[in-house]
């Protein structure tokens, strides 16, 4: 399954939050749909059948732990997650016991958001994702092989992941300390930055021989993103 297969069905009625939780989910690949109240959500439900719901308690009407409550009592096990600014023990209480999978209070890092997304998905089977693409770079995470514009690339195993980091965050900025981890597993005393802008150069000549179509846009003082 490609990842922007899996649909992430959002309900949150402060529209400048629903806007940004849509922008860092689609973001990271996913199909994203929001609504600002549960109303409606259920018959989306029945018609899409989306991968995951993120909640928020807040909502006009019908409330987001008795929305989450009635669709759990009718069969529905679309994983949950609450967003919510309910932060009490006994509101967070009330929340697991209506069915939700997991909890997250406001103030909240939209990081922390998407680890929680991409965890609760791989545990509910969905998150398997073998395939990712942005732009005419396709990669197939099975057997380890890029292609650009329908022709196949050879990548060495370190080129591929530092490809597989950006196509995964597209049109993010990444800083060099993320790279570091994700892509050389901290690196050691003796890394320095100038490895990532060296393996960086490599991998654009690899995927953009001719030079004209930017993949790679550095971002002073962070480190790069691919647009």
């Amino acid at each position: 399954m490609q990842k922007d297969e899996i649909e992430i069905v959002v309900i949150e009625d402060e529209e400048d939050i629903l806007e940004l939780i849509e922008y860092h989910l689609s973001a990271e690949g996913y199909a994203v749909t929001g609504f600002c109240s549960a109303e409606n959500v259920k018959r989306f439900i029945e018609e899409e059948s989306p991968a995951l719901l993120i909640v928020d308690r807040n909502l006009p009407g019908l409330e987001g732990s008795e929305f989450v409550r009635q669709i759990r009592s009718e069969g529905y096990d679309t994983p949950v997650i609450f967003l919510t600014a309910k932060d009490k023990m006994h509101e967070m209480e009330k929340g697991f016991e209506s069915g939700g999978d997991d909890y997250i209070t406001k103030p909240f890092q939209f990081k922390e958001l998407c680890l929680r997304v991409n965890a609760l998905l791989r545990r509910s089977g969905m998150g398997q994702v073998v395939r990712l693409r942005f732009r005419d770079i396709r990669l197939d995470l099975e057997s380890k092989e890029a292609e650009v514009d329908g022709k196949k690339i050879a990548l060495t195993n370190l080129e591929f992941q530092l490809l597989h980091t950006f196509v995964r965050s597209p049109n993010i900025a990444l800083d060099r300390e993320y790279l570091r981890e994700e892509v050389w597993g901290g690196g050691g005393e003796n890394f320095h930055d100038k490895t990532i802008n060296v393996a960086i150069n490599r991998l654009k000549k690899k995927i953009d021989p001719e030079g004209i179509k930017n993949y790679f846009l550095p971002v002073w003082g962070v480190g790069y993103k691919l647009t």
